[in-house]
């Protein structure tokens, strides 16, 4: 399987892995098809996701997709952030092979979970 250098750079030197300790939103999700997994968490000042970190376990692209979409949401302000799409990720991968691209939507679901979870307090 073929994937850009954009992706195969993601997935063997991963950004912003970990955990922010005290973090604002928490969010958690499982591809239950793929058996991927990420978790979320972002700090959030004046609207705004200061700092974003993510733990993943999954495939090539479930990875990727989080690091990158750590990159992406940082400095943005919530409803930025919630706006990405699938497609707008996956471009920003410089694609993805079309069977691997519900794997990047596990971060995006972390993602608007994260985000709910810090609405909700």
């Amino acid at each position: 399987m073929e994937y850009s250098p954009i992706v195969m750079d993601h997935f063997l030197n991963p950004r912003n892995v970990g955990e922010i300790e005290e973090a604002d939103g928490v969010g958690m999700a499982r591809n239950l098809q793929d058996g991927d997994t990420v978790r979320l968490s972002i700090r959030v000042v004046d609207d705004q996701i200061e700092e974003a970190r993510f733990k993943a376990q999954g495939c090539v692209a479930a990875i990727a997709a989080s690091s990158m979409l750590t990159e992406l949401i940082e400095g943005r302000s919530l409803d930025e952030a919630l706006a990405i799409t699938k497609e707008g990720l996956v471009q920003s991968l410089g694609g993805l092979p079309e069977r691997k691209v519900r794997c990047s939507l596990t971060g995006l679901e972390a993602l608007r979970e994260a985000i709910e979870n810090y609405r909700r307090r």
